[in-house]
């Protein structure tokens, strides 16, 4: 049996409550990061493979351990190549350094702006030539996300690279089936909105979601970030997004308060919902992809090169986002669904398909569709998980979301507890003259911050017990 190590946040099999999701960081800051870490596995999950998922660390003391229980080690990436990026690409790096089995690279991007500038990229180019470099030592090729990438890595020197896309848009394999359900949108069509809090903040997206809300009842914002889940379960406005109230997500925000808000921490619950809807659009890429993947048709507001060159190799429709703000009705959902064009996604769907596969095997690695059932055994375990519903805005202190939330608190406390026992009796066998030790626990921080911001409901709620 091959053993495959997968860069992922959790294996797409781990049903992970609510709390601990959020408490984790399952999700790594971003939903969207597991709709391609799934994909990748099903993808890699043959009958003669086995994939394990790494939790994301990139530990350089775990080198060894990977060497002897792993034949490969997959990385599947989406915009790594930025400067918020480069302190986690050089700890990477680190780790591959001490690798002796192949390394694969599935989907790495170069972000910058729509204009293809890669200028602000000049002062982490040192970092990414060292990964790409060690990358390269152990794997025939990169695989990139699109065509910025490919040409930003060329101009650096490296000649094995190829264009891929991301490995989410192969979660089905060569099938990719995206039809329009109706022939226009109507102000009761249903339709799914996301975006990002820079696109919000600095790029004018709040404009188009408060038109959009105004004129769509049936209106619906997907949200991806950990302080998006964070604010809808716990009301925690302690991340620094929290102040960006034109974001749905946010407490004060309408479409909070009309419970029009959900952030999904499994893409299966998440593809599945959007089912229902007739339309996607806004500019998170996985976002969409995730409509995409459902059948339902999306359109992506491109406000970077990594959603714009995405767009352009799968040919999923877009405009971009500093044209559309500048013209509000060109961003209105029914003219962006009847002008897009899904052709050129669906039709030329398996050629990219192949292309995506022919890098797998160049790399040494099988995949489900060629050398497996197609991914049924895995879907079939997947159907029979019972994974979190979207998680909802925390609009209401009624008894059963307060005794769900409370409860783990308790549990954590519970857990920090025994820590705590346990390292006074290691302090003590050392022999060291140690004070107390007081292991904080900081779910109580939660509690206070949940406490302050629903106040009298939540006391009442605990007084009455209703």
């Amino acid at each position: 049996m091959k053993r495959i190590l997968l860069r992922s946040g959790k294996s797409p099999y781990d049903v992970v409550g609510v709390e601990e999701a959020l408490h984790r960081d399952v999700i790594a800051t971003n939903s969207g990061n597991l709709i391609f870490s799934d994909a990748a596995h099903k993808i890699l999950e043959t009958p003669g493979t086995e994939v394990v998922s790494n939790g994301m660390p990139s530990d350089v003391s775990a080198a060894a351990r990977i060497n002897a229980e792993y034949d490969a080690f997959v990385i599947p990436l989406a915009n790594a190549f930025r400067p918020s990026f480069e302190s986690a690409l050089k700890r990477m790096t680190r780790l591959i350094s001490k690798l002796r089995i192949p390394v694969v690279v599935l989907g790495v991007g170069a972000q910058t702006g729509v204009g293809y500038n890669a200028e602000r990229l000049k002062r982490i180019e040192p970092t990414v030539r060292e990964f790409c470099a060690a990358v390269l030592e152990r794997s025939a090729s990169i695989g990139v996300r699109g065509e910025f990438t490919e040409q930003y890595l060329r101009d650096m020197g490296f000649k094995d690279v190829e264009t891929i896309g991301c490995p989410s848009l192969f979660m089905h394999g060569d099938r990719l089936q995206v039809h329009k359900k109706a022939l226009e949108l109507t102000p009761q069509s249903r339709i799914a909105i996301n975006g990002s809090h820079s696109a919000v903040r600095a790029q004018g997206l709040d404009r188009i979601i408060g038109r959009t809300h105004e004129r769509y009842p049936n209106l619906r914002f997907v949200g991806q970030n950990l302080s998006d889940a964070r604010q809808l379960h716990w009301r925690d406005l302690s991340d620094p997004n929290a102040a960006v109230t034109a974001m749905p997500t946010h407490p004060d925000h309408p479409m909070f308060l009309e419970d029009k808000v959900r952030v999904y921490i499994d893409p299966l619950t998440w593809i599945d919902d959007l089912r229902s809807f007739d339309f996607s659009f806004g500019s998170r890429i996985h976002g969409n992809i995730a409509a995409l993947l459902a059948g339902t048709p999306a359109t992506v507001l491109c406000g970077d090169s990594r959603t714009l060159e995405l767009c352009r190799y799968f040919e999923i429709p877009h405009r971009r986002l500093d044209e559309a703000v500048k013209d509000l009705d060109s961003a209105d959902p029914a003219k962006l669904y009847a002008e897009a064009d899904f052709g050129g996604l669906v039709g030329g769907h398996q050629e990219r398909f192949e292309r995506f596969t022919g890098f797998l095997d160049r790399n040494g690695l099988q995949n489900t569709f060629t050398h497996g059932d197609g991914g049924a055994a895995f879907e079939e375990r997947m159907r029979a998980l019972t994974f979190p519903a979207g998680i909802r805005p925390w609009n209401e202190a009624d008894f059963a979301s307060l005794a769900t939330r409370f409860g783990w608190m308790h549990s954590r406390i519970d857990k920090l507890s025994l820590d705590n026992a346990r390292l006074q009796k290691e302090l003590a066998r050392s022999g060291a003259r140690a004070k107390t030790v007081v292991v904080p626990a900081p779910q109580a921080s939660v509690y206070r911050r949940a406490r302050r911001a629903v106040g009298k409901p939540i006391r009442r709620a605990l007084g009455t017990g209703q």
